[in-house]
């Protein structure tokens, strides 16, 4: 049966390179990088490297990388420690989160009774820039905002630098989580003045279990947990060595081969959505993934032309064809209610129809794509 992985924005197959780096590591830096002895300073030394890596990438201070599990931790760490420790008050962010995110939102509200406010859509999912300057211009309390710079099920961009600039002018926090973004574009903190973002290593090609938070100096957050030093005291407990030089390792490889890799799938989706148009009449792109301007290169949000009760088997149909895709996000591929993401934006009619994502990689090929094209046609039209 022939395999087609067009899910890359659940997860990345590894590099090569990567998995070498990793069993290397794995091999010859078993040290406890908080032991003193030479075993254990040689393992401190790969990791104190490869922070300073990251933060080259990104053009922070080093110490302000702080390495976790993965996005989810690094935005819990930021927003649980925001309202706890800084003493914000009141949260603006958007309802089309990532639930790492949303959730996190509303347990604070519910524990510690914070203002959430949510900032306006526009009719494909965008931020509504004129209402978010409106909601921070209206109150004096101390004020966080949490957005996205790329969403994991459409594809949307937010003006990262244009959000940051605004919290400034209001003397707002910023937090944006970066996971589909950090390894797939260029992000310099020096010139965006974001004060906390978030990253994962397996959506660029790195390991799963590795992630890393940037909090920009003297923010004055604080642990989540205790019991170690480790990472500056914010997140106790041994760091995971081999993953974290993995993750570095995928990073240093993504933005070496940034432009080019850009463009080669800039034109997979491109070629998807030709292929597409001209084989299933009626199809759409939610929210902005059809505009390359407002949209990441790496994601396509299909609205098929299929009944509701057809729509049910479609991904039970494409699994059994070897097409690994998905509904919407991997970390609620099973919840009822379908997306919380095309909810917010969508009509009632596009809501009954099933919405498929597309994600891609360098791995993938136009071959791949007419396969899918093939199977997609095969099945609307019987």
């Amino acid at each position: 049966m022939k395999k087609v992985y067009f899910d890359s924005a659940a997860t990345t197959q590894l590099r090569d390179e990567v998995i070498y780096c990793i069993t290397e590591v794995l091999r010859t830096e078993y040290g406890n990088p908080s032991s003193t002895h030479s075993y254990g300073r040689s393992s401190k030394s790969l990791l104190e490297n490869a922070r300073k890596e990251v933060a080259k990438i990104l053009n922070v201070a080093a110490s302000e990388i702080i390495f976790t599990s993965g996005g989810t931790e690094a935005d819990n760490i930021i927003l649980v420690s925001a309202v706890r420790d800084l003493g914000v008050k009141r949260i603006i962010s958007s309802r089309i989160e990532h639930h790492a995110v949303l959730h996190t939102l509303e347990w604070l509200q519910k524990e510690y009774n914070i203002q959430l406010d949510f900032v306006n859509l526009t009719h494909c999912g965008g931020i509504d820039y004129e209402h978010l300057r409106s909601l921070l211009a209206s109150t004096s309390e101390k004020t966080l905002v949490s957005l996205m710079h790329v969403n994991n099920e459409v594809g949307n961009l937010l003006d990262i630098k244009k959000v940051a600039l605004l919290c400034k002018e209001h003397n707002a926090l910023f937090h944006s989580d970066t996971v589909q973004s950090v390894g797939h574009y260029e992000l310099d903190f020096k010139e965006i003045p974001i004060d906390f973002s978030a990253a994962a290593a397996h959506k660029f090609h790195g390991p799963k279990g590795a992630g890393f938070a940037f909090i920009r100096k003297n923010s004055g957050l604080r642990p989540l947990i205790h019991g170690g030093e480790q990472e500056r005291g914010m997140r106790p407990g041994t760091e995971a060595v081999y993953a974290i030089a993995g993750m570095v390792e995928a990073l240093k490889i993504s933005y070496q081969n940034l432009e080019k890799e850009r463009a080669y799938i800039t034109g997979l989706k491109e070629y998807f959505k030709e292929k597409l148009l001209a084989n299933i009449p009626g199809v759409k792109f939610n929210g902005s993934c059809g505009d390359n301007e407002n949209s990441t290169y790496t994601l396509l949000n299909v609205c098929l032309p299929i009944s509701a009760e057809k729509a049910m088997l479609l991904l039970f149909q494409l699994d059994l064809k070897g097409i690994a895709c998905s509904k919407g996000s991997a970390c609620q591929s099973g919840a009822e209610g379908g997306s919380h993401v095309l909810n917010a934006f969508l009509s009632e009619e596009d809501l009954q129809k099933p919405s498929i994502r597309f994600s891609f990689s360098s791995f993938n090929k136009k071959e791949e794509i007419d396969y899918v094209v093939a199977i997609l046609k095969e099945f609307i039209d019987n």
